[in-house]
């Protein structure tokens, strides 16, 4: 797996330009659709990043809102990187929506979740455990696909030789709650021990005598990517879904939230001395 430019990252660049620069012509989505003899909900789509826009459509765009010279030929070429293939798509029935394509080009990840071990950090006995417990409803075969989806997620953080930096807080209740068993339950926490010693990951774990957290609502992720071109987002996990927030302000509630969060929490040694214990227990 590859840390080259995403795909998913590039379109959502994309997609905010052709926006600003629709804004600027002073236009509405309406009347672009009009002069390019498309509907409005395609323009819609193109520039919300939900789907994919042809080189050629965004000449036809740029023509309308009067760019021409290196802009221009700069943007198509983006369209082209845009509709590249990431290494995710042989995964389609695993993965959903642009969360991978995102996570794949970010800077940072900073996470909190309080019921399950992260996804980048889940063995795959942990996982498969996890998989059988949530979709009860889908054969062995659809869950076998979801753990190498899974797992090849995990080669961004362990095998990449420019990873991300990570940080995830964790409910105490990720650790104490045995999954799939005490032996699959311990293999877990020595990968939570392994993780947290190298130098890009950083684990903290919320015990339970800090009663009430900012975190107690749902599980969430902060994305962070290399280019000022690229703001940051937040995807904030539903039990059937997710949702992607990208204004400025819910960009910062969380990370308000998640600096209380790591407020709130043990240190990283501490943490660290709570996932051996955890560990020794289930010995």
């Amino acid at each position: 797996m590859s840390r080259g430019p995403s795909p998913t990252v590039r379109r959502r660049r994309l997609a905010a330009r052709l926006r600003e620069l629709r804004e600027n012509a002073n236009l509405t989505i309406d009347e672009v659709g009009d002069k390019l003899e498309c509907s409005a909900s395609k323009i819609s789509r193109i520039e919300t990043g939900h789907v994919g826009v042809t080189p050629r459509d965004v000449r036809d765009m740029l023509e309308v809102y009067g760019v021409d010279g290196a802009e221009r030929e700069s943007l198509v070429q983006l369209a082209r990187e845009a509709r590249k293939k990431g290494w995710w798509h042989a995964f389609n029935e695993a993965f959903t929506g642009a969360f991978v394509g995102l996570e794949a080009d970010a800077s940072f990840l900073h996470t909190h979740q309080a019921l399950l071990v992260p996804g980048l950090l889940q063995t795959e006995a942990y996982t498969r455990a996890i998989i059988r417990a949530i979709r009860p409803d889908i054969g062995e075969a659809d869950v076998e696909l979801r753990v190498r989806a899974r797992m090849s997620r995990q080669k961004l953080l362990i095998d990449d030789p420019n990873p991300p930096e990570y940080w995830a807080v964790l409910d105490e209740a990720v650790v104490q709650r045995v999954v799939g068993g005490p032996e699959v339950m311990r293999d877990q926490l020595k990968r939570l021990l392994h993780v947290a010693s190298l130098p890009h990951v950083t684990l903290q774990v919320v015990p339970f005598s800090t009663g009430a957290h900012a975190g107690m609502e749902a599980p969430f992720l902060i994305l962070g990517f290399p280019e000022q071109a690229d703001p940051d987002v937040v995807y904030v996990e539903y039990s059937t879904s997710g949702v992607y927030l990208e204004q400025p302000a819910d960009v910062h509630r969380y990370s308000m939230i998640f600096d209380h969060l790591r407020a709130a929490a043990l240190k990283p040694d501490d943490t660290v001395e709570l996932l051996d214990r955890a560990a020794d227990r289930l010995s």
